[in-house]
């Protein structure tokens, strides 16, 4: 049972779940974003009514919260947060909810009575199953044309303002000639502000922005690599609003990841942004940002003494359902040379089952040095059919060898690349196996350098159960190109996880296939194994540890000598005093680098902004100072630590 209402200032919302069996309800007393993996209720709010966007809320049965956007598909982007309040209780007979979401932490049209759209979820992790307010059909359209029309009157706005000071301060140092060194030291004040310029359009700016993420990024093998990695944007500024940024026309791992991966900022000194609605069907958001992080301009007599100045700007006008216009205008200068990329994307509602997306995309580069621009293109077109039983996905992206986009992420250039997904699920008669779904995915490609084409073709069989349970078996058909080459990449592999009881959840992935070692001069063929193993353990609501092991390793065709192993071992424990406060302490062994990284957090987040974090980081080697050298060891020596310490307080004016 659901239970809402609103006042002037605020929605409510309650929920009474029944459970018979309350020793399996999942919930734990964890962080914020941190509980999605529970039993939970979402409550998910299309404020403007045009199918496009909504705040989405969650609870888990302990009131812990996690919040985000939801897109048209229903699909959750967790990285928006607000702020509202939530209260959670376990009983003999279920759980129960409260939510208090207050109109001053979302956007919305001003007028006397606003039609909004409203959708209501409840999450079973014991049976795998959602039951939804109203139901959702996927032979019906997109998720949010489906939701429940409502009629909120009265509804009064307070213009925002907030201000969100911030102190950090941080010490490193290194083991260098036998000796302790100070190796940096840094004590920075950042300020963040944010005005609401209407009711739907807010500005944000910020001096000296997030002096870094508080998560550590988790170690990934970084030998024999073709691509760079991708790592996520985990800084609060540029976080809120970043679903603005995605794109249509793209197909799943398409070469072009993101026209916006603002971890291209890597050190800002500057941050301006503009994000929300004008009107009902327009929607914008916009970045400026002066990089900290200095670079030369391509003369040898020039130290490094210019900073890139980013520009980003996005527009959307909405249709009806779902459909959708958009453009895009990126920019990242650095004296006097620059990147530039305009184009347009959207979406198009053929019918209930149906959606074609595109983007169309040019840049425009100018190196140091150089005396003429250099042009490119990125072009992408999709097609999508999706019923309860039957789902199909075509697509086709066209990139020119010399297009660029310095403010997205970019894997792979010169390419015409076709993708194609079919799947079919089967819904049998069974308590064990709820869904049985077989499916083929696959891209074909063209490389333009050497006219070569190159072929992925994934034959899956995928199982659900009960208990968030999944098991697949893959075969793969397929080659690469590389160097000029083309390399046999087949084999064979399987996935499994399960939330095994409400204490252990398990994942576990395999894959042996053909490999590269790319080498540009001398590239040869091989075989790798790739394998992950995850395990949760939550004994207590407080309590949990995890364990997440990565291995890969790389042997030659033609003899098969190996070349090298690569494993990563990473342990991440959390004791959750409350809602608001944990400690958390990470221990990473890198067996190909041979290093042991340590680390330690404490943190309080009382709402989002309002937050104390101290940390401490500890690098270690098989290595020890003879006197004259580091020379290798049986025993680990400390040979890096840091210190950090982050306050910040928002006021909300």
């Amino acid at each position: 049972m659901v239970y809402a209402c609103s006042d002037r200032e605020n929605f409510y919302f309650a929920a009474r779940c029944f459970q018979k069996n309350v020793s399996e309800i999942k919930g734990t007393v964890t962080k914020r974003d941190n509980m999605f993996n529970d039993d939970w209720v979402a409550v998910a709010i299309d404020t403007f009514y045009d199918r496009q966007n909504a705040y989405g809320f969650i609870v888990n049965p302990l009131g812990i919260q996690g919040d985000g956007m939801v897109d048209a598909d229903g699909d959750m982007e967790g990285s928006h947060d607000m702020i509202w309040y939530s209260k959670g209780i376990i009983d003999d007979k279920g759980y129960t909810l409260e939510m208090k979401i207050p109109f001053k932490s979302i956007r919305f049209p001003i007028k006397k009575k606003v039609k909004m759209g409203l959708w209501i979820v409840r999450n079973i992790v014991r049976t795998s199953e959602n039951a939804s307010f109203p139901e959702i059909f996927p032979d019906k359209g997109a998720t949010l044309s489906q939701i429940q029309p409502i009629l909120v009157k009265d509804m009064k706005y307070k213009r925002i303002v907030e201000l969100l000071p911030a102190f950090t301060h941080s010490q490193s140092w290194t083991h260098n000639q036998g000796q302790w060194m100070s190796e940096k030291k840094e004590t920075d004040f950042s300020l963040t502000g944010k005005v609401g310029i209407t009711p739907s359009l807010v500005m944000d700016a910020a001096y000296n922005p997030d002096f870094s993420q508080v998560e550590a990024d988790a170690g990934q093998v970084d030998v024999n690599l073709r691509y760079a990695l991708y790592y996520q944007e985990k800084r609060p500024f540029f976080l809120e609003g970043m679903e603005a940024f995605q794109f249509a026309g793209n197909t799943e791992e398409a070469p072009l990841y993101a026209v916006v991966h603002t971890r291209t900022i890597s050190d800002p000194l500057l941050g301006l942004k503009l994000s929300g609605k004008i009107g009902s069907k327009n929607s914008m958001a916009a970045i400026f940002a002066v990089d900290e992080s200095r670079e030369n301009n391509g003369a040898e007599d020039d130290p490094g003494t210019h900073r890139p100045v980013f520009g980003i700007l996005r527009f959307r006008h909405a249709f009806a359902n779902d459909a959708y216009i958009g453009g895009f205008y990126t920019g990242r200068d650095i004296s006097p040379g620059y990147n530039r990329v305009a184009g347009i994307d959207g979406r198009l509602r053929l019918s209930k089952y149906t959606t074609a997306e595109y983007h169309l995309l040019g840049s425009l580069t100018r190196n140091p040095g150089d005396e003429e621009n250099t042009p490119g293109h990125a072009l992408g077109l999709r097609y999508n059919y999706g019923s309860r039983r039957l789902y199909l996905d075509l697509g086709l992206q066209d990139i020119s060898r010399d297009f660029r986009i310095d403010t997205g992420f970019l894997n792979r250039q010169g390419i015409t690349r076709l993708a194609a997904m079919g799947m079919y699920r089967f819904y049998p008669k069974s308590t064990f196996f709820q869904r049985i779904e077989p499916f083929y995915w696959s891209y074909h490609l063209l490389d333009k350098e050497s006219k070569l084409v190159e072929s992925f073709n994934l034959f899956t069989f995928r199982f659900t159960m009960p208990r968030s349970s999944m098991f697949r078996l893959d075969l793969i058909l397929a080659n690469e190109v590389f160097a000029g080459r083309r390399f046999g990449t087949s084999g064979i592999g399987f996935q499994a996880e399960s939330q095994v009881t409400r204490h252990l959840y398990f994942y576990l992935f395999f894959r042996h296939h053909g490999g590269i070692f790319y080498d540009e001069v001398n590239p040869f063929a091989g075989k790798t194994n790739r394998a992950a193993l995850s395990l949760d353990f939550q004994p207590t609501e407080k309590f949990s540890t995890g364990l997440d092991l990565t291995y890969t390793d790389f042997y030659r065709k033609a003899d098969s000598r190996k070349e090298y192993d690569y494993g990563i071992i990473r342990s991440r424990t959390t004791f959750q005093v409350n809602k608001y406060l944990f400690f958390r302490g990470i221990v990473e062994y890198n067996t190909y680098w041979k290093r042991l990284f340590l680390d330690a957090l404490a943190s309080f987040t009382y709402i989002p902004g309002t937050v104390v974090h101290v940390g401490y980081g500890s690098v270690q080697e098989k290595t020890r100072w003879n006197g004259e050298e580091y020379i290798p060891s049986d025993r680990f020596l400390e040979v890096h630590r840091a210190f950090f310490f982050k306050v910040s307080y928002l006021w909300r004016l």
